[in-house]
């Protein structure tokens, strides 16, 4: 079992470092001061949220090379600062959670004891009925990760099923995500994990986070679209 935590920003590739420094610094003598800048966790995180960067990482005209890391962390901090969440570790677990999620793999949650993973929420629900303590914690993020994942990334998906086949909208999806990332950060292994608080804002502000990363999956759809303008992912920040 793998919970997910907020070191998106530690996970930086030496080429995500190289495409900072070349975006940000014009110069020579520049690009050697944001090095060194770099290396201090403060200076980093201002250097993160420094607009040119996020212009850089959507706007780029070849084939951008940088890490799954930098670039959901950049273009999240973004729209959750847009949605008034300023917190940067609450950015940097949702980035993590995107790139957890983006290999399917991760998608599915292994349960002690259980022959096949639990895909969906109804298995994942009957499977806390009979979890000891610690898979009982790792069951409720899943559940609160995946109902943001789906929720956040992928709308239209839900609501067609709901609407066509019966299944659980929207609200469900809201509703489960937030009782579970409220009963996970009251949990003992939230303050072992340092998660505490970011889970208590992501039960808070579950509906803010989904319509923010429903702005992310607008972009992520929209990479080929020259007609979908910056600004508006600029807006209001």
């Amino acid at each position: 079992m793998k919970v997910i935590q907020a070191n998106c920003r530690i996970q930086f590739t030496p080429e995500d470092i190289d495409f900072i420094v070349s975006t940000l610094g014009k110069k020579a003598a520049d690009a050697q001061c944001l090095m060194a800048l770099l290396s201090d966790e403060e200076t980093r995180d201002t250097i993160l949220d420094d607009e040119s960067l996020l212009r850089a990482v959507l706007e780029y005209p070849g084939c951008l090379r940088v890490s799954d890391h930098l670039y959901f962390y950049v273009v999240v901090r973004c729209v959750l600062r847009r949605a008034g969440i300023q917190t940067r570790s609450v950015a940097d677990y949702v980035a993590e959670v995107l790139c957890e999620f983006s290999r399917t793999e991760r998608t599915r949650c292994l349960v002690p004891g259980r022959k096949e993973p639990a895909d969906y929420l109804f298995e994942m629900l009957e499977a806390l009925e009979s979890a000891d303590e610690r898979t009982s914690f790792y069951i409720r993020t899943h559940i609160g990760n995946h109902s943001l994942f789906w929720s956040g990334v992928f709308p239209d998906h839900i609501r067609y099923r709901a609407e066509y086949r019966g299944s659980p909208g929207m609200r469900y999806y809201e509703a489960l995500g937030q009782a579970n990332f409220r009963v996970a950060s009251d949990h003992r292994l939230a303050e072992r994990y340092a998660l505490a608080p970011i889970l208590a804002t992501l039960a808070e502000r579950f509906q803010a986070t989904r319509l923010a990363l429903n702005d992310v999956a607008q972009r992520l759809c929209s990479l080929g679209d020259v007609e979908l303008p910056f600004d508006k992912l600029l807006q209001a920040q």
